[in-house]
């Protein structure tokens, strides 16, 4: 059996192994494959039977160019790189990893938030600038610093890590309102269930954690902005489109939202013209929530369980 890896450098950039995948077949792994180039993914997929993905995509096309494809794994837990209903249209499964990085993507949810409330890199840049040696005063603050407890979140999708957000931002003494289609005891047992409209008006703090279909792209948009608090702040390290982002630039500049966190943007890697590179107080990392070791060891270990149960003609974590 022929196993490709199409892009394995982020999942494994030297600190993992392939060796479990490699037991399971004859394997070849790039680091990057391109995003953009069909052909290049043609060559590289060839007449392997398991294709192994993170962000590449693998169309009809690519599918069409390939038939000797049997198996399709993702690296990640989101699959719309993949045209998976033409994948089961062809009879090939489709899975991916869907547990893997709750703890790690809610910790970075709050670790933005907290950076947003005392801006400690800025300060303690300041610190090693020398400011604080020659301060007339014995401290100092550039910022308005925000005290969590009693403030209200409210979390957009309350699944695995929306749930496990509102857990720690309870922790922190705030309160927790939970917009999701689908209730349940657990997270009944954290947030109070709400409306959209009235999580949008009574949160000090919004957090996107649901996933990226149609229904939700653009979620938050003028419209919706305008329904929450003056100087409320937002958090996504969902997905990127879940935000029309000339929206959101322009709550930032005008205060409206007092300050953003953000993980994903609508293109990755951005592009220079987004706007929200120049919006204020903007902060914006590079799609990393998912990256510790801890999480990237549980891809890899859910992954070759994938293969495995492929392999033993018993599909799990298929998503069609």
């Amino acid at each position: 059996m022929k196993i490709v890896v199409l892009d394995g450098y982020t999942e494994n950039p030297g600190d993992l192994s392939w060796e479990a995948l490699e037991s399971l077949g004859e394997l070849t792994v790039y680091d990057r494959t391109s995003l953009t180039d069909e052909a290049e993914v043609i060559e590289r997929i060839g007449d392997a039977e398991i294709v192994i993905t993170n962000k590449t995509p693998i169309t009809r096309t690519v599918m069409d160019a390939c038939p000797d494809i049997r198996y399709i794994a993702l690296l990640a837990t989101g699959y719309n790189v993949v045209d998976y209903l033409y994948a089961k249209e062809r009879g090939i499964p489709v899975s991916n990893v869907p547990t893997y990085g709750t703890a790690s993507v809610s910790q970075f949810a709050i670790a933005m938030l907290l950076e947003i409330c005392h801006h400690v890199a800025h300060h303690s840049r300041t610190v090693h600038e020398g400011r604080w040696e020659h301060c007339e005063d014995w401290c100092y603050w550039d910022y308005p610093l925000i005290e969590l407890s009693e403030k209200t979140m409210g979390i957009i999708g309350f699944g695995r890590i929306g749930q496990s957000t509102g857990r720690i931002a309870k922790a922190l003494g705030m309160n927790v309102l939970a917009f999701d289609n689908f209730p349940n005891e657990s997270g009944k047992a954290i947030a109070d269930y709400v409306e959209l409209d009235k999580l949008l008006g009574n949160a000090d703090v919004v957090a996107l954690h649901c996933p990226l279909f149609p229904e939700t792209e653009g979620i938050i948009n003028k419209d919706t902005i305008a329904k929450m608090k003056d100087g409320v702040i937002l958090l996504n390290n969902a997905r990127g489109p879940l935000i029309v982002e000339q929206d959101l630039a322009d709550a930032l500049n005008s205060g409206k939202v007092a300050a953003a966190g953000l993980d994903v943007v609508s293109t990755e890697p951005i592009r220079g013209d987004n706007p929200l590179l120049k919006a204020k107080n903007c902060i914006i990392t590079p799609h990393i929530s998912w990256a510790p070791k801890e999480s990237r060891r549980r891809i890899m270990d859910c992954t070759v369980k994938n293969v495995e149960s492929f392999l033993a003609g018993r599909p799990e974590n298929v998503v069609w």
